[in-house]
């Protein structure tokens, strides 16, 4: 009820005030029910105002105006003064009466009936008199002699002209039949209304429907089932769907009128609306509001008396389960009780137990659903149901009657337990009795009379003495003390009958023992005792006869004493030896323990870590899909989940699944653990992805860390740390392996799987190198290309740089010799990157510096000289035979050999591949050479050592011989479609805020330190003549600028096999004057075929190669 009170306070605050819609509540009159009176138009309200906002009515010509009746005039004036709004009907109404067709007469019975009748206040008469001359003077001169009939409150002025008129109100309020511009339809006008009072009505009576069910709804009871319950809330929702659809209809019948009366807007853009129409339109909008507010209100009240309805609902089950359930616990509890026999016998006790393993089973499903009917009333205590006074004492009821039931059968289980060790001691017992007499009757007196048969049946009676101990009752009062619980009377009185049958027993077998020991007894002679010689048993160090006989039997209780003697005698013979292998044992059992200690910590820590992912997989990044969460989370946050997360759920799926199973199958041999790395090293690359996202993640909970969805995720998790603490979890547990793969390899050395170790131990360190080298190569910027496309990155790192070009203006090349770059080095399988460092101002990984690209190298062209004069952590890279060279610094002269060496290594394969593809054609077109003809001038003696000289490349393809040329130009690829942009002379100068004073370098390679560089050699390959035309002599082959030739094999004594692609002919042709005639141009930039383009570009990085390719090759060999 206090609900349903404060909903109507809510729905009689919102209700439409008296000027909203008329002034009169007392029987309120309606455009319906005088619409035929209205639709004469003898008065109308057209929507002007005067100058002070009063408003107009107008009274046009009307002939049949005085045949009106008053009833009729009384109802139509009374609406009309109705509609303005009290503060304009309080200025005063102006009348407008237009009689300029009438006659006097009329004029002034239209005057006096309207003084009469008129309802409101008036401010003002202007009456248009008629415009006859002869009326018109009639009724000067009558107004003039009869002014005291026309007396009112205000006064009466009459007017000859429609100008006149305009003096008094303006033409913009009034109508186009009196001269003005006002827009009025009587019949729009009066649809309208029709349509606003019909709407105002129709909300009106919704607030009362509303009201009326919202107090069927209040005083409706509760009722006390769940059939009833479901039926009233069923029947509640289809009523509130009910007025919900009548809300709604009724909204959009308002919505409707509204359009209506704004349809005059879209008429043109000079249109406006009157002040009646403005009026009308208010009218409408507070309606509309007043029903949205009225619906609101009702929703509210719905809201709250469903959840109440459901809350019943919700105890009505509660109440029917408990009432169910506690029934059930009831009849096992009484049944429980009937359980009183502690059984008879053995078998007996054994039927006991089965019979309550089953009773057992069958209640278990009721302990449970007891238990879970417990737990689902809680839920609704901390739902905050508000009947949490009668669920919270039942509750604990059900755990009161689940914890007695089962410690009932507890106890019981354990009486019977009790019971069945107490007969099984008694039916063994009983069944040694039962064997003693039997072994007591099947003796041969006959044979026990000899003293051998005695000694043999006393030996049988000692073996079955010793044999049967355990089998004995021992001490009856402790029988009675240990079995206090289940002995009743008939039990203790069996107790009593076995353990009586038991001594009686025990006392024949004495007598028995008694008797065969005096018919063993036999006299002998005494034996004089010698002691043994000191020197027997030095010689001897074998046990005596009774310790070897001893030693046989190993059951015999004092035969590890009887060996005592003869391992302290072995032991003082090899103790030397001894020691040496149980040191060596101690090591070894040592090194065991610590590398044991080493794999619980690997897989404890492993458990603790799939936990902590999982954790936060369904502590936030599953409440980030809830709706029920959704109110708490940011707008920057919302889906959000990959960036944050990153692939968090893929590495949880990976060591929950695969690699934790797999770790725990080495628990028992920890040493052999590395190969589970080994075979899982792919799949633990996932970690490059999650490394990757990193920066993304911690920036975006760097801008999200306060919302409120985090703050409740931790708080429902009882989490100390924040989810950035889980976030790095990932990172941390990557480079964790490594120390643990250490640490096992170091108590490992010697064992079986060490070599697997030091190659797991590898692959980490390579999959963590590969994350640190993918977050500096995401750091890189103003690169155009996809640096996928290079290849595998091999190394990175900072160094000085100076550059030393031929091409370029001489200032900037003195510059440059001076002014050292500093630059970020990438080197790629294809192509080295020159980036410019920039530190970034932020925390974590924001903090992480980035790469301004500024040019790049095609490894292709590149070559290296490994030692500058003057600096051991120096060497060049140069590009295109040495036009662009770049001195680089690195840190330390251990840096500065990795990196040449794997340059080389780059080098060597290129040139290797070259060699190769080179061999292979050239060997292909070696059987179809014609020899070169004999002259004077040729030393070439035929063909056989030209093959000769072939077949010794083919069997050494390491050689440089014939294959270190001169540097060939690669074609550049256009800018941003690859990876070849090159560097110019007018870059040495740009960073001229980042140089610093260094040391001038020694710029010279190796071969220049040998007096310059010699003439060039000659590769396989198809080049373009540059040269001049050569004059050879009339067999010459003829070369011509701009031809096109093929070099296909060099012959003895300089010569090379050339083929002229352009003209067709062939010859051979001295390698001098080859080198003069094709000039600094090579293939690349010339080729004409696909088979030679690949082969080409790798020339060009075999004759870069120079004396270090040599060093490369050594070390391959080696």
């Amino acid at each position: 009820m206090p609900l349903l009170q404060c909903w109507r306070r809510r729905a009689a605050s919102r209700r439409p005030q008296p000027d909203e819609i008329m002034h009169h509540d007392i029987s309120p009159l309606c455009a319906a029910d005088i619409q035929d009176q209205l639709q004469k138009r003898f008065a109308y309200l057209s929507g002007g105002r005067g100058q002070d906002g009063s408003p107009v009515i107008t009274f046009p010509d009307y002939p049949a105006f005085s045949d009106v009746p008053d009833k009729e005039f009384q109802s139509v004036m009374t609406y009309l003064t109705s509609i303005p709004s009290l503060q304009d009907a309080g200025i005063g109404f102006i009348l407008v009466i237009d009689r300029r067709q009438d006659r006097w007469t009329s004029v002034k019975a239209s005057i006096l009936r309207i003084a009469a009748s008129f309802p409101a206040n008036l401010q003002l008469v202007l009456v248009l008199r008629p415009t006859g001359f002869f009326q018109r003077t009639l009724s000067d001169l009558a107004f003039r002699f009869n002014r005291d009939d026309f007396k009112m409150k205000v006064p009466v002025i009459m007017l000859s002209s429609v100008p006149e008129l305009h003096g008094y109100i303006d033409k913009s309020q009034l109508t186009e039949d009196l001269g003005g511009t006002l827009d009025y339809c009587h019949s729009r006008w009066l649809c309208h209304r029709t349509a606003i009072e019909s709407f105002a009505l129709l909300v009106k009576q919704t607030a009362q429907m509303l009201q009326a069910f919202g107090t069927e709804l209040a005083e409706t009871e509760l009722p006390n089932d769940v059939q009833s319950t479901s039926s009233v809330l069923r029947a509640h929702t289809e009523k509130k769907e009910g007025a919900k659809e009548d809300m709604r209809l009724a909204s959009d019948r308002g919505q409707r009128v509204l359009e209506s009366i704004q349809e005059s807007l879209t008429r043109g853009p000079g249109q406006s609306l009157n002040q009646d129409q403005l009026d009308s339109e208010s009218t409408v909008q507070r309606l509309l509001a007043q029903l949205s507010e009225t619906e609101a209100a009702f929703d509210e009240f719905w809201a709250k008396h469903q959840q109440k309805l459901e809350q019943c609902l919700q105890l009505r089950h509660f109440e029917q389960d408990f009432r169910e359930v506690k029934a059930a616990l009831d009849t096992l509890a009484q049944k429980i009780v009937t359980f009183t026999d502690v059984g008879n016998s053995l078998a007996h006790v054994q039927h006991l137990l089965r019979d309550l393993a089953g009773f057992e089973d069958k209640s278990r499903a009721a302990v449970q659903r007891a238990r879970t009917l417990s737990l689902e009333g809680e839920q609704l205590i901390e739902h905050r149901h508000y009947a949490v006074d009668s669920i919270r004492p039942k509750c604990h009821e059900l755990r009161h009657l689940c914890d007695q039931l089962v410690a009932d059968v507890g106890r019981r289980r354990g009486l019977l337990g009790k019971s069945l060790e107490l007969h099984g001691l008694l039916e063994a017992s009983m069944a040694w009795c039962d064997e003693g007499i039997y072994l007591l009757a099947s003796q041969p007196l006959d044979k026990c009379q000899s003293q051998d048969g005695a000694e043999a049946a006393l030996q049988e009676l000692e073996r079955f003495l010793e044999a049967g101990v355990e089998n004995k009752i021992q001490e009856l009062s402790k029988i009675y003390q240990d079995y206090e619980l289940i002995l009743t009377q008939d039990l203790r009185e069996h107790v009593q009958k076995v353990f009586q049958k038991q001594e009686s027993v025990e006392e024949m077998f004495h007598r028995r023992r008694a008797s065969l020991k005096k018919l063993a007894a036999k006299q002998t002679r005494p034996v004089q005792p010698v002691a043994p010689r000191p020197e027997a048993l030095a010689k001897s160090l074998c046990p005596s006869p009774g310790a070897r006989r001893g030693s046989e039997n190993p059951s015999s209780e004092g035969s590890a004493l009887r060996r005592g003697p003869y391992r302290r005698a072995k032991s003082e013979v090899s103790e030397g030896r001894r020691q040496g292998r149980g040191s060596s044992t101690g090591d070894e059992e040592s090194l065991a323990v610590l590398r044991r200690h080493v794999m619980n910590e690997l897989l404890d820590t492993e458990r603790v870590y799939v936990e902590e992912l999982l954790c936060v997989l369904e502590g936030y990044a599953a409440e980030m899909d809830n709706p029920l969460m959704t109110h708490l989370i940011s707008t920057g946050l919302q889906n959000k989940k990959d960036v944050l997360f990153g692939n968090m759920e893929e590495i949880y799926h990976f060591h929950n699944r695969i690699f934790l199973r797999e770790l725990e199958n080495y628990i028992d041999c920890p040493e052999l653990v590395g190969r589970c790395f080994l075979e899982r090293v792919e799949e633990l690359q996932i970690y490059e992805k999650y490394c990757q996202n990193k920066p993304r993640s911690e920036s975006l909970w760097r801008q999200c860390s306060d919302c409120p969805f985090f703050q409740e995720c931790q708080k429902k998790l009882d989490h100390k740390l924040s989810l950035d603490s889980y976030l790095l979890k990932p990172v941390q547990r990557i480079t964790k392996y490594q120390l643990l793969l250490k640490e096992m390899l170091k108590y490992s050395k010697s064992c079986e799987g060490a070599e697997d170790l030091q190659e797991a131990l590898s692959s980490i360190l390579g999959i963590l190198k590969a994350v640190n080298d993918s977050m500096h190569l995401i750091a890189i910027t103003g690169y155009e290309g996809n640096l996928s496309d290079l290849g595998r990155l091999l190394m990175q790192g900072s160094f000085s740089v100076w550059t030393d070009h031929k091409k370029g203006h001489a200032k900037v090349k003195d510059l440059a010799r001076f002014k050292p770059m500093q630059r970020h080095l990438f080197l790629h399988e294809k192509a080295v990157l020159f980036c410019k460092k920039r530190e970034e101002n932020g925390e974590g990984y924001e903090k992480a510096p980035s790469y301004s690209y500024k040019q790049s190298l095609n490894m292709t062209a590149v070559g290296i000289t490994e030692n500058v004069k003057g600096d051991a952590k120096k060497f060049e890279i140069w590009y295109n035979a040495r036009e662009e060279v770049y001195i680089v610094q690195a840190p330390t002269p251990e840096i500065k050999a990795a990196w040449v060496r794997e340059i080389r290594k780059v080098l060597t394969s290129q040139l290797q591949a070259c060699r190769e593809a080179s061999q292979h054609r050239a060997l292909e077109q070696s059987h179809s050479l014609p020899l070169p003809a004999p002259a004077g001038t040729s030393p070439s003696k035929g063909n056989t050592k030209n093959v000769k000289k072939l077949e010794e490349r083919k069997t050494d393809p390491l050689s440089l011989e014939g294959y270190v040329g001169p540097a060939l130009p690669p074609r550049h690829p256009e800018k941003g479609k690859g990876w070849s942009k090159t560097s110019h002379p007018s870059e040495g100068p740009e960073d001229n805020d980042g140089w610093s004073s260094a040391e001038e370098p020694i710029n010279s390679s190796d071969a220049e330190e040998d007096g310059g560089v010699g003439p060039r050699k000659l590769v396989p390959g198809k080049y373009t003549v540059a040269g001049p035309e050569e004059k050879g002599g009339p067999d010459a082959l003829a070369l011509r600028s701009g031809d096109e030739v093929e070099l296909v094999q060099e012959g003895d004594e300089g010569l090379w096999f050339v083929r002229n692609l352009s003209s067709g002919g062939e010859g051979w042709v001295p390698a001098r004057s080859l080198s003069s005639l094709l000039g600094q141009r090579g293939p690349a930039g010339c080729l004409s075929s696909p088979e030679s383009s690949a082969g080409s570009a790798l020339l060009s990085a075999s004759s870069s190669c120079s004396e270090s390719c040599a060093a490369a090759l050594a070390d391959l060999q080696g």
